[in-house]
């Protein structure tokens, strides 16, 4: 499995629709709401050979209120 971390940006007032759209989707493993640039951390694991950008794209960035995404790849669990 790959592991992945998205920060997104949701459009104002809209980050708790975010969070519940995630959750509904089902493909977020953990959601998390955070200070700073983001609104909310979300934890994704796919299975080896899929391609994350594409993942992020069809899947997460398609999500109504949405405004930014930051993909960090996670490489080993400690």
């Amino acid at each position: 499995m790959q592991t992945f971390f998205v920060e997104i940006k949701c459009a104002l007032g809209k980050t708790y629709d975010v969070a519940s759209a995630l959750a509904e989707a089902e493909i977020a493993s953990e959601i998390h709401s955070i200070a700073g640039n983001y609104d909310i951390l979300a934890k994704f694991y796919v299975p080896q050979g899929v391609d994350i950008g594409h993942f992020v794209g069809e899947k997460v960035q398609t999500i109504p209120g949405i405004v930014d995404t930051r993909t960090i790849i996670a490489f080993k669990a400690f």
